[in-house]
């Protein structure tokens, strides 16, 4: 599985249900989802070199251990709820890799990690929809592997830690979930929950910056951040960009995407 230069390992947002397939929900600017939408886009790009494969840490899967979903042909899951009715007929008709589904297991278990693998479940819309604008082809495998429902820090840094050797392996690691996840404050024109996540973003951007030793400790204590738990009342969204982290190694850490989403503060993360 060797590669000609080692990939980055990205944190990236996947927006809001199927949010780049439908018209703006009354009351949103139509332009609300277009930067993201562009950022997303413009991954292949950022890239230069296309990965042989993906595996995808999505906020949307949690499970007692960490989970591998592979599937030569995976079922879609429309998670979202409230839609119009042609966003549950999207499509991507992604494949699975055999091979990068039992590397990830046997890297978890050379750390120490014990794991499971399941077939049946569909890939959700943490998945499906940001990658439907990254590869609309759907010409890439891909992997999944569930967080675990304890979601804890530490060990989402040392899963990723194992993952580590994929990035020289042609396989593109990705987060996907959400910087900023109160959605009882996300549609509210409320200026002290706007002013918090800019606090928060800002601290989250100097913490990915950070050399590698002090980028974990802050993330494995981001609690302690300003604004913590007013932007992630739970955490499942900021999760996966533990992973990403612990698979950096490494590697520098720096911010690919930022913008003000509702008047939220929402950025994206590239290492390497």
């Amino acid at each position: 599985m060797g590669s000609s230069a080692r990939l980055p390992a990205l944190y990236i947002p996947h927006g809001g249900g199927p949010c780049f397939f439908m018209d703006p929900m009354p009351g949103f600017a139509p332009d609300t989802w277009d930067a993201m939408a562009d950022f997303l886009r413009g991954i292949p790009t950022m890239l230069g070199e296309k990965p042989k494969a993906v595996l995808v840490i999505s906020a949307h899967w949690e499970c007692a251990e960490p989970t591998v979903l592979n599937a030569d042909q995976y079922a879609l899951l429309y998670d979202y709820y409230g839609f119009p009715e042609h966003t549950y007929r999207l499509t991507y008709p992604a494949s699975g890799s055999a091979t990068v589904a039992a590397r990830v297991q046997s890297l978890l278990a050379q750390a120490g990690i014990t794991s499971a693998q399941e077939q049946q479940r569909g890939l959700d819309h943490g998945v499906f929809i940001p990658f439907k604008l990254i590869y609309p082809d759907a010409d890439i495998p891909i992997v999944q592997l569930s967080l675990r429902d304890d979601l804890d820090p530490a060990r989402h840094l040392a899963i990723g830690h194992a993952l580590a050797p994929l990035r020289d392996e042609g396989v593109l690691i990705v987060g996907s979930g959400l910087s900023y996840h109160n959605l009882r404050e996300f549609f509210a024109p409320n200026a002290i929950a706007n002013q918090t996540s800019v606090q928060f973003d800002t601290w989250l951007g100097k913490a990915i910056s950070a050399p590698p030793a002090e980028r974990e400790r802050l993330l494995t204590e981001w609690e302690q951040a300003p604004g913590a738990r007013s932007c992630h009342p739970r955490s499942e969204h900021l999760l996966p960009l533990m992973v990403v982290a612990g698979a950096a190694d490494q590697d520098a850490g720096r911010i690919c995407h930022k913008e003000l989403l509702m008047g939220k503060a929402v950025s994206a993360y590239q290492f390497g």
